[in-house]
Parts: C-alpha cells; structure tokens; sequence
C-alpha cells in the first residue's frame, strides 16, 4: 500500500493549502474547496480524495475546538446531546451516501449557501450580541446536531457555516460564540464520516496526515482571530466563502451548460 501516493514536492504543496484551508475553515468554513481539487489535482481517485480529505479535516476542526474549549468558549459538558446527535447524524449519512446518488442534493446546494450568505450580508446585525434562546435541548440537537451531521456525513460542503448559522438563530448566541461551538460539531461531524471512509479502506494516509498536520497550524491562527476580531472578521468572510463556494458548486453542476451559454464550449 502506498502511504503517500504523491511526490514530496506534492506533498508540500499539500501541506500549505492544507493550512490555509484551516485557516479559511476556522473562520467560516468552505476550506474543501481548496483541499478536495487539490487531492484530485494530484492524482487521487474521487474517493480517495474524499477520504483522505475528511481526514485531514479533522486537523482543522480538532485544533480549532480544543483552542476554543480551553479557553472556555466552549463547554463539553453543555454540548453532550449536540455532540451526540451529531456523531448519529454524520455516520448515518455517510453510510446514505454510499447507497444513493447525491445528484439532487448538488443540485439544491448551491441556492442553499447563496441563502446563508445573503442572510448575514443583509442582516448586519446579526450576531453582534447574545440574543434569546429559541431551541432548546433535544429539539436543538436534532436540527443542529442531528441534521447538519448528517448532511456533513452525506454531502459536507459548507457545514460549518450551517452549523454556525443553527446557534445564531436557535441558540441565540454571538457571532463569534456560535463559530466556536460550531467547530466542535463539525470536529464530531468529520470523525463520524471519517470512521466510515476507513472501513471502506480509501484513506491515503501518510498524506493525510501530513496536511492533518497543516490544517491543526492554519486553524489555530483563525481560532486566534475569532475571539480577537470577531464579528468584524467573520462576517464578511462567511459572506466571501458563500459566494465561492456557491460559484464553483453551480459550476460543478451546470459546468458544461455556463460554458455553452458564454459560447467557450
């Protein structure tokens, strides 16, 4: 088995856009565009991309929650149901994923991230403080934990945004706050869907940790800047990461149809 299956200059590569990818996902999330085609680029089949990318994730999100728990952001103990109900979710989905196409679901997405985008460009203050609480307990884990899981599980980009965009508006909390607590979820989210990819056998591994290694250095720098800048930073990059990722997924869907419109194909 090949732990590698690039070349050490590739691998380099990898590192680097595995730690701005962690960057760019502590702060708002949407680093798999960078990760996902830059695996593909290098020569990995879909599903080791896939694979070896979630693995790496984990670096990102890990460091990005430990950051925020030690400096008591976040609290474990408040967050058992939610961590719970997520790890349910993002391991039911990608066992789903395995057995439907997601066509329908690549479809939808895109007008899905426009609408996050669009809500935190025109709600200008959304966020800025503690607001009430409209979920709570079981009914919150279900739709924040549960369902974002499992999507994330099944399909994966812009998790992070949904799940940021769940404690705004159901829990009431800050900008900021809600970003922290949302990367403990999708640490849960990422495990779930990873342990699912190495029964499958197609992690990469000697690359994946290596960008692991990339995303935990790049996601702690951002966790620095969500609690020293805040809502000033996040917001504005949740907006910018929405318009990316909604371009590049239309064009993934429609691609060939854009090109023909436009005349270039």
């Amino acid at each position: 088995m090949d732990w590698f299956m690039v070349s050490p200059l590739l691998l380099a590569v990898l590192f680097f856009v595995a730690a701005l990818a962690g960057f760019i996902d502590a702060l708002a999330g949407g680093g798999g565009l960078l990760t996902v085609p830059a695996l593909l680029a290098a020569g990995m089949s879909p599903a080791q991309a896939l694979a070896t990318n979630k693995l790496q994730a984990c670096g990102g999100s890990i460091s990005a929650s430990l950051y925020f728990i030690r400096r008591n952001v976040v609290k474990l103990a408040d967050q058992k149901l939610n961590i719970a109900m997520t790890f349910i979710g993002s391991t039911a989905g990608a066992l789903l994923v395995q057995h439907v196409k997601a066509d329908i679901l690549r479809q939808i997405l895109p007008l899905l991230v426009i609408g996050i985008g669009l809500y935190f460009l025109l709600m200008p203050r959304l966020g800025e403080e503690d607001r009430q609480r409209r979920l709570y307990g079981l009914p919150f884990a279900l739709v924040a934990g549960g369902c974002v899981g499992f999507y994330d599980g099944f399909f994966g980009p812009g998790a992070g945004s949904f799940y940021a965009l769940a404690f705004v508006t159901l829990c009431g909390f800050n900008l900021a706050k809600s970003t922290a607590h949302a990367k403990v979820l999708n640490a849960t989210s990422n495990v779930g869907g990873l342990l699912l990819f190495i029964l499958g056998g197609k992690v990469v591994w000697g690359t994946g940790f290596i960008m692991m290694a990339g995303q935990f250095l790049g996601a702690r720098m951002g966790s620095r800047l969500v609690l020293s800048k805040g809502q000033r930073l996040i917001r504005p990059m949740i907006v910018i990461v929405s318009a990316v990722m909604s371009a590049k997924l239309l064009f993934d869907s429609h691609g060939q149809a854009i090109l023909r419109w436009l005349g270039m194909a």
